[in-house]
């Protein structure tokens, strides 16, 4: 929740509280000259031009730390996964089959469930062209798209430069805009989960009033005293909205509580972004997170709580999709920087590796295993080789759900996965 902040002698009262104070005080003006919404405000924007019906929307998860893929799709009938990783593995009865061969962790009964009922697209390998281990480096190479060039531009952001320009297009969860939404023209927008935080009493008719136009205003005063007067105005007419959360389907798994991500800040993000889509947010892009995979310790017990929060968060959501006109229209897409080496590092933890899988979830996927598995016997300097380019997966998203050209984003490339109806 982001609330205005207090005032130096707002006690003394109006006279002391002046247009200039209210504005650097309140942050308007440094919202005002970045990509920042509100909940307000986008739910506004869905009255006043809702999204129409059959329009594709795009849901990234970022899991941020490197997410070993070996313990989340886990090829349990393998020997070598065994002995690579003793203190690591887990007993086959306890996982969830999806081949004769694959297995997703015990932790993933949400996806399990999506999963048996085809709406999920496992893309096996997934990397690029000499993996950095770097954190930092490596999510800069899977935001941008660009494993060979340093680009100042997401992919999605490069998307976004051919889209009309709106603020709404793309957004994402969180205090902090992605490179992966930057673009050269426009960039997505920021929305911090709880938005801003209306000001009563006093403080509030100071706001209602000091929000008033002034013909002594610069530009930059005049557009953020409006963004605060459109926050009064619009309050009333969209609260309802955003009370009123979007009923989940019965026939999905949901959990609450615990370490199972009833209440965790992804199950949060996706909740915003569920009652959103169904109110109609003019909004074609959207990208939200999870950290805490970077398991260099301790990593069963607490790679298994991440994974569960992933999986019951996107269960739910998808439940939550159920109940609206819209559930047809969204597609998930899951990914981390990187992979973890294939040897435990003796701290009962792994450290940062290469390829992982990817998940495309949604009821226009179509389900099943995607890209080669890669050998535990063939290894690329001790860690699992790529055998699917992530930008495959990236042009087959933009082709397939946000329905654009591929070229303006990833150039002349060519790969694609047939993962989509």
């Amino acid at each position: 929740m982001i609330e205005l902040p207090r005032v130096p002698g707002q006690e003394l009262g109006m006279s002391r509280f002046t247009r200039r104070q209210f504005l650097k005080y309140s942050g308007v003006v440094a919202a005002a000259a970045a990509p920042m919404l509100t909940v307000d405000q986008i739910a506004a924007a869905a009255v006043a031009r809702p999204l129409p019906l059959g329009t594709p929307i795009l849901v990234v998860v970022t899991l941020y730390g490197g997410n070993d893929g070996l313990n989340t799709v886990i090829p349990f009938q393998d020997p070598a996964y065994y002995s690579a990783r003793p203190d690591l593995t887990y007993k086959p009865e306890t996982l969830l089959p999806l081949s004769s061969d694959l297995a997703l962790n015990a932790s993933m009964t949400g996806i399990k469930s999506l999963w048996d009922a085809n709406k999920v697209a496992i893309v096996r390998g997934v990397g690029y062209p000499k993996p950095d281990r770097s954190h930092f480096s490596s999510m800069s190479i899977w935001q941008t798209g660009s494993p060979g060039a340093h680009l100042n531009t997401g992919w999605l952001g490069r998307w976004l430069d051919t889209q009309t320009i709106d603020p709404m297009t793309a957004i994402s969860l969180g205090g902090v805009l992605p490179p992966l939404l930057v673009g050269a023209k426009q960039s997505g927008s920021a929305l911090p989960l709880g938005g801003l935080a209306i000001p009563q009493g006093v403080i509030g008719t100071a706001c209602q009033r000091l929000s008033v136009p002034s013909s002594s205003d610069n530009p930059l005063m005049a557009a953020a005293a409006t963004s605060m007067r459109n926050l009064f105005n619009v309050s009333g007419t969209v609260q309802p909205i955003l009370a009123k959360p979007a009923p989940v389907a019965e026939d999905l798994p949901t959990i609450s509580g615990g370490n199972a991500g009833g209440d965790t800040n992804l199950s949060q993000q996706l909740d915003v972004v569920a009652k959103l889509i169904a109110a109609g947010s003019p909004t074609r892009a959207w990208s939200v997170s999870l950290g805490g995979f970077d398991t260099h310790a301790n990593e069963a017990n607490a790679q298994a709580s991440l994974l569960g929060t992933v999986s019951d968060s996107l269960s739910r959501f998808m439940g939550q999709l159920k109940a609206t006109p819209r559930s047809n229209d969204v597609t998930i897409m899951v990914y981390s920087e990187f992979g973890r080496r294939v040897l435990g590092n003796g701290s009962d933890g792994t450290d940062h590796g290469t390829a992982g899988p990817m998940f495309i979830v949604g009821n226009s996927v179509k389900g099943g295993f995607y890209g080669e598995q890669p050998s535990l016997k063939n290894l690329y300097k001790g860690d699992l080789a790529v055998t699917t380019d992530f930008r495959d997966v990236y042009a087959t998203v933009i082709e397939k759900v946000l329905k654009s050209p591929v070229g303006p984003t990833l150039g002349t490339w060519s790969g694609r996965v047939n993962c989509m109806n």
